[in-house]
């Protein structure tokens, strides 16, 4: 829409100020205001960039409400900065509603990239990041937060959780319950800050440190907990595979097809393939 402001969606530092990018501190010199979420946080975050801008406050009370007013300032040409209070906004924080809003109404909305805590506790952890899940903050309420766990438990990728301080302990133990004690973790606490720490180890251990570690549950922290073991796929499952790829291909390729879908063992496949071609029942090579 010809005319109209952009809507930024900047990541500023989620500790350390020398983590803002030239190119955030550039959006934010020059757009009209700053939509935040706590506007008192983000006054000190401009402050020590020795920029001054007009904040409006966006935060899940007040989002609903602002959205028109925001709109409205978009479309009448004026460019507005949405920050959180540290990390990529939307990440387990506001903003979804409005970055919504605005492309609907045909506003340019364009990413600020940075940092963000999740990413940050990931490539650190010594964890698998090739796939990750990212759940954010499991529900406070311990039934709720057991059952959403259950759930995850046999995730494959590498999992993601933010969780408050005064939960941590109870957390890492409903972990304990639905994961096993063995699986590994990783407790990220105070990324980029004085006191950062990486506590690694497995989920048991971790636990236990909850107990008696008093610094361990202090200020902000990222869980991150290995996958579960691709579950081996049984006799079934693989004849119904395989009956549909001899369906167009050799036994051979039926069986490397296979076998990259499934991670059994090349041979094992093939041989299955065979006895299936021949007309063997299930479970008989």
């Amino acid at each position: 829409m010809a005319g109209t402001g952009v809507l930024y969606v900047v990541a500023t530092p989620i500790g350390n100020l020398g983590d803002i990018s030239a190119r955030a501190r550039e959006i934010l010199a020059g757009v009209g205001a700053v939509a935040a979420e706590d506007t008192r946080h983000s006054g000190r975050l401009l402050r020590g960039l020795g920029l001054e801008r007009p904040l409006v406050s966006l935060h899940e009370q007040n989002e609903r409400a602002r959205i028109a007013e925001l709109i409205g300032r978009l479309r009448a040409g004026e460019s507005i900065a949405l920050v959180s209070d540290a990390g990529t906004p939307l990440v387990s924080d506001p903003g979804y509603l409005l970055v919504a809003a605005a492309i609907e109404a045909g506003i340019p909305v364009s990413p600020v990239p940075g940092p963000s805590a999740a990413i940050a506790a990931l490539c650190a952890s010594g964890l698998p990041c090739d796939r990750f899940c990212f759940e954010g903050f499991l529900p406070a309420r311990a039934a709720a937060r057991r059952r959403r766990l259950a759930g995850l438990a046999a995730e494959t990728r590498t999992l993601i959780l933010y969780e408050a301080p005064h939960r941590l302990a109870e957390c890492l133990d409903d972990l304990v319950a639905a994961c096993g004690a063995s699986r590994r973790a990783c407790v990220a606490r105070e990324l980029t800050k004085r006191f950062e720490n990486f506590y690694r180890g497995d989920l048991g251990a971790l636990a236990e440190r909850a107990r008696s570690d008093a610094d361990f549950v202090r200020g902000e922290s990222v869980i991150l907990v290995e996958g579960a073991p691709a579950a081996e796929p049984g006799a079934a499952e693989l004849d119904e595979m395989l009956a549909v790829l001899l369906r167009h291909l050799p036994p051979s390729a039926a069986a490397a097809a296979a076998a990259g879908l499934t991670g059994v063992r090349r041979n094992d496949a093939y041989a299955r393939a065979l006895a299936l071609t021949r007309g063997a029942p299930p479970g008989a090579t």
